[in-house]
């Protein structure tokens, strides 16, 4: 979407709905490596899934829009103290969201003893319920019940990438002034704004069932941080001003 520069403001945003597929590498990294996660005849298919790279929904939007206050504008053309005041303020932003990458719910390999390759988490529940916790080793995003670590000489039943972490929206702000000094300079005054609303942008969940324990009917006695988020992007916000001359 494209909106042209007309009555001060200028619009532009995209929306992509994709879907990344590749092999994955034995880092587990999707870096393109030459090792493979699973080198085994038996489930070679499964190096084949989603991307760790994939973002399914991604929203973009950017505009700028020039303040109608001051001389030869729609508010205020006075060109007394208060037009002054008022005048040649430009405020900027953009505007992102998107979904959270893939992970693998992994397990430990002692029992299968093959060396180089993936071991996951068997998967006990048809469907694995979105919990939504965040911030604490305690307190489950996926719940962690859906899963079981393998103790037979066997690969475990979950697939690679089948969960999604927590997505991300941020927002960025400007304010602009230009500031005509002569005919020949100008001085331009800003003020930026990064991730405004200071709102997390959290990590994927730790996903080896092997570190939790559960009781003998299936409850969990202790996640371990097992499926809990206990870290975030630093991005915090963060707000930086500046002089800009111009000649």
């Amino acid at each position: 979407m494209n909106r042209r520069f007309t009555g001060g403001l200028y619009v532009k945003g995209a929306y992509t709905f994709g879907k990344a597929i590749n092999f994955q590498d034995g880092s587990g990294s999707d870096s393109g490596g030459t090792t493979l996660g699973w080198n085994h005849p038996s489930v070679f298919y499964r190096n084949r899934a989603i991307a760790g790279y994939d973002r399914r929904h991604n929203l973009q939007m950017a505009w700028v829009y020039d303040l109608p206050f001051g001389p030869g504008k729609r508010w205020m053309p006075s060109r007394g103290v208060a037009g002054a005041i008022v005048r040649d303020w430009q405020i900027n932003g953009i505007l992102s969201s998107y979904t959270g990458t893939p992970f693998n719910v992994t397990a430990s390999g002692t029992s299968l003893n093959a060396p180089s390759n993936t071991q996951t988490a068997d998967q006990v529940n048809p469907v694995v319920t979105k919990l939504g916790g965040v911030g604490n080793a305690e307190v489950a995003f996926y719940d962690p019940t859906a899963f079981r670590a393998v103790s037979d000489v066997r690969f475990g039943t979950s697939g690679r990438n089948i969960l999604r972490g927590p997505g991300l929206v941020n927002l960025g702000l400007g304010v602009f002034r230009n500031i005509t000094l002569t005919e020949r300079w100008k001085m331009q005054f800003r003020a930026e704004g990064f991730n405004v609303t200071n709102t997390p942008h959290f990590g994927n969940p730790g996903a080896n069932v092997s570190n939790a324990q559960f009781n003998a009917d299936g409850t969990v006695r202790a996640l371990r941080g097992f499926m809990a988020i206990t870290g975030a992007v630093a991005d915090e916000r963060q707000l930086r001003f500046g002089l800009r001359l111009m000649f």
